[in-house]
């Protein structure tokens, strides 16, 4: 009998906030995005529904998005969709295809909102006011290693607290546990798919 392929190894765990070891593995192991070994693979944000920090601005703006689509949203798609019906004809109805897919996102935010909004908690926005990384800062890293010049900018906390096109890591996930409460010029070392890793904080900013 001839020997099948080898089974293949998991992608890197990108929930993680991990991009380093999922760049040093980009090559040889099959992840979600693919890469050549010289180019990396992007940081996918993190967006923890389980235990997501909002500031209360955040929060009152998702509340009211779920209002919304709870009823004017609901109302007006309902709408949409009895007109297509009219047209008859469902199976070539583009009009109707494309409201049911409309629908089918409209139901998909309302559910992630609601999960979001039951566990959210409610936290103070701008950092922590002391220097130190908080919720809500952007902060500029260096992995242990790197050259001086090599540094990133994240933004901890919720993406839906994103600031523009800023990296999202949540405070929940290793990396983002690893500099919350820490300063300029601290080296903080978290657990990664492929190892620990250090690096470095740069600057704190919000």
């Amino acid at each position: 009998m001839t020997p099948g392929p080898p089974p293949e190894s998991p992608g890197p765990d990108l929930s993680t906030g991990d991009h380093r070891a999922a760049q040093s593995r980009a090559a040889t192991v099959p992840g979600p995005v693919q890469a050549a070994a010289s180019d990396p693979l992007p940081w996918y944000p993190v967006s923890d529904a389980t235990d997501t920090q909002l500031t209360r601005d955040t929060y009152d703006r998702l509340q009211a998005e779920l209002e919304d689509l709870t009823t004017r949203g609901r109302v007006e798609i309902a709408a949409l969709i009895e007109s297509a019906r009219a047209l008859g004809d469902l199976k070539e109805n583009g009009d109707y295809h494309a409201a049911k897919d409309s629908q089918g996102k409209m139901e998909s935010r309302i559910r992630q909102l609601e999960r979001m909004l039951k566990s959210a908690t409610i936290v103070e926005g701008g950092g922590t006011g002391d220097g130190k990384v908080g919720t809500g800062s952007v902060v500029t890293l260096r992995y242990e290693g790197d050259d001086e010049d090599e540094t990133t900018d994240y933004f901890v906390g919720s993406i839906e607290e994103r600031q523009g096109d800023l990296t999202v890591v949540s405070p929940g996930s290793p990396l983002g546990q690893a500099v919350l409460g820490h300063a300029v010029g601290d080296t903080v070392e978290y657990a990664a798919p492929g190892g620990s890793l250090r690096v470095v904080i740069v600057k704190i900013g919000a």
